[in-house]
């Protein structure tokens, strides 16, 4: 997939959150990183059948139904920015990059115009890494 100039990476986890923009051409993109806000994590409804479930399992039982609650939470506030930066028209072209957990839980709170913005989306976890390795990911 090519990145156009402009076009902004999100790279996403059930924990982090990563922006870069395509500041270099689109034959040799030069990845800049971009601020990211602090989230609030309060949405809950990808979760929402399963809270009860989450409250009986608190006492000494599964303890990751709890943390992927919070990951979901994260993700859908995560999509919600992305949401209001293309509708605001910060972002015109968008690729996501995010762990296949995480992307298809960001896919059920994609806005329509977020759709029409993604460029594309990589189904791999690749936060942390080196801009030169999203590249090699994009381009892969």
């Amino acid at each position: 997939m090519l990145l156009p100039k402009g076009t902004v990476l999100a790279v996403v986890d059930g924990e982090n959150f990563e922006l870069y923009r395509n500041t270099g051409m689109e034959s040799d993109p030069k990845l800049s990183a971009l601020d990211v806000p602090d989230l609030d994590a309060t949405n809950y409804s990808a979760g929402a059948k399963d809270h009860d479930k989450v409250s009986r399992f608190t006492a000494g039982g599964p303890k990751d139904r709890p943390d992927k609650l919070e990951e979901s939470a994260h993700v859908a506030a995560v999509t919600e920015w992305l949401n209001g930066q293309v509708l605001k028209h910060q972002f015109d072209r968008l690729v996501v990059i995010a762990d296949p957990r995480s992307l298809g839980e960001m896919r059920r709170h994609y806005h329509k115009e977020l759709e029409n913005a993604l460029v594309g989306e990589i189904a791999k976890t690749l936060t942390g890494r080196r801009p030169e390795q999203l590249v090699s990911a994009v381009h892969g």
